[in-house]
Parts: structure tokens; C-alpha cells; sequence
């Protein structure tokens, strides 16, 4: 039974990962780029309208439950250290919560909270959107990362758990 939680949490969290770990490439690749040609003002309401829409939306539940997945299989990791594919676990684990979870918390949630407060059709404001495009994008490509990084060890760890587990 113990076999199969470890399994399924870690299949849980692949797709997770690999979800998010699409989100914010689409963010990195096209929809970061395109919000900057566009006049800062409509930038600003365009990305305020995306920030609280998320949070309603199904990415929250998924974001939420892999990043407690990927941290209990650290957790597991730590205390299952012989067994196979633990290495693995221990890696995605804190690449992902790190990475992604860390970074969301400590550098795109405030970027967003100083986003949603500022006056969009001011000089500040369209001040503040150049300096916010560059930095909230490039800590979106640390996410994107570390996602895809945490998703490709555990699924690793899947492989090697089917191997010698």
C-alpha cells in the first residue's frame, strides 16, 4: 500500500509539474512579449485581469496540490533513503518548491500586488510596467525551470521505482 501511495503521489506530481511547467512557458514564450507591445496601460489591465483570474480558476488547485506533493515526497525521501528512486524524489521535491513555489511567493506575488496597485494611466505606472515585464518574466522562466526540471525527476523516479522497486 505504501508502494502505491509513493507511486501515485509521484505520478500526481509529474502531471502537475508538467502542467504548471506549461503555463509558464506559454507566459515565457508569447504572452509576456505580447502584453509588452501593447500600450502599458491596457499591458497593466490585461495582466492585473490574467493575475485575478487565476487565482479562481482550476490552475490554483493544481498549483496548490503539487506543491504539497512534491514536498511530502522530499519528506519521503529523507525517511525512505535506500529505497529506489528516493534520490530523485528528494531532487524534484525541493527543485519544485524552491524553484517554483519559493519564487512564486517571494518575487511574482509581490511583482503582481505592486502591479494591481498602481495607477496605469500614470508615468509611474507605465514605469513601473517596463521594470515589472522584465523581472516578472524572468523569475517566470526560473518557474518554468525548475517545473519542468522537477517534472522530468519525477518522472525518473517513476522509472527507476518500476525498475528496482
Amino acid at each position: 500500500m505504501r508502494q502505491l501511495l509513493t507511486t501515485g503521489l509521484l505520478w500526481f506530481s509529474a502531471v502537475g509539474c508538467g502542467l504548471l511547467a506549461g503555463v509558464y512557458f506559454a507566459f515565457s514564450a508569447f504572452i509576456m512579449t505580447s502584453l509588452a507591445r501593447i500600450a502599458p496601460g491596457a499591458g497593466i489591465a490585461a495582466m492585473n485581469a490574467i493575475n485575478i483570474e487565476i487565482v479562481r480558476s482550476l490552475f490554483m488547485p493544481v498549483f496548490i496540490g503539487t506543491t504539497l506533493t512534491a514536498a511530502v515526497l522530499a519528506a519521503l525521501a529523507i525517511f525512505r533513503w535506500s529505497e529506489p528512486g528516493s534520490i530523485a524524489m528528494l531532487a524534484g521535491g525541493l527543485v519544485y518548491v524552491v524553484g517554483m513555489f519559493v519564487v512564486t511567493a517571494v518575487f511574482n506575488v509581490p511583482l503582481n500586488d505592486a502591479l494591481a496597485a498602481s495607477d496605469p494611466s500614470s508615468t509611474d505606472g507605465a514605469s513601473l510596467w517596463t521594470r515589472y515585464l522584465q523581472d516578472w518574466t524572468f523569475w517566470n522562466h526560473v518557474r518554468t525551470i525548475a517545473s519542468v526540471t522537477a517534472c522530468t525527476l519525477f518522472t525518473i523516479g517513476i522509472a527507476v521505482r518500476s525498475c528496482y522497486g
